[in-house]
């Protein structure tokens, strides 16, 4: 499976749920690049449902997104929340993830996250339960691609964190 059938599967999970909305579903995609030493994510998250959980969150009832007045830019707002709710462990060891920025597609904001200075590993656990504090049926499907292989997780409220083994080559 390449990065680009990975796109047209979510390009179907959105369409279906444009038709049968509400689906409460987000997409992240990691990916190893081992000449650059990094994970490269991508996550794809409906707008309303960061716009609803946001204003859950920080209070704020009547919080826009898209135009926040509170003093805070979006970039702002989510890095602080994915450092909580978005966690990468590779072979039991705890890494830093890097908010690099967002931009919007249609009705999902796209977040893009780094993790720098990737050492050869074998095990990767993720830990990803956004939005799960708002809507109980969230699911949080993530793609991992290293040497050549796409495993994946489905992430729910009541399993917000998995692990996936890899060979080594």
């Amino acid at each position: 499976m390449t990065f680009f059938s990975s796109i047209a599967g979510f390009i179907q999970v959105l369409a279906l749920g444009l038709y049968l909305h509400p689906i409460h579903v987000s997409v992240t995609e990691i990916e190893f690049d081992e000449k650059d030493k990094a994970l490269e994510i991508m996550m794809r998250v409906f707008i309303d449902d960061m716009e609803l959980t946001m204003r859950e969150k920080l209070n704020q009832p009547e919080l826009d997104i898209l135009e926040p007045k509170n003093g805070q830019t979006i970039d702002q707002m989510v890095s602080t929340y994915l450092k909580d709710h978005f966690k990468i462990t590779l072979d039991n060891k705890p890494q830093k993830t890097n908010y690099l920025g967002h931009e919007k597609d249609g009705e999902a904001f796209v977040f893009y996250i780094e993790v720098s200075n990737v050492k050869k590993w074998k095990t990767i656990q993720v830990l990803n339960d956004i939005i799960t504090e708002t809507h109980e049926d969230q699911s949080n499907l993530v793609h991992v691609t290293a040497r050549g292989n796409v495993r994946s997780l489905r992430l729910t409220r009541n399993n917000p964190s998995d692990k996936l083994t890899f060979e080594m080559k």
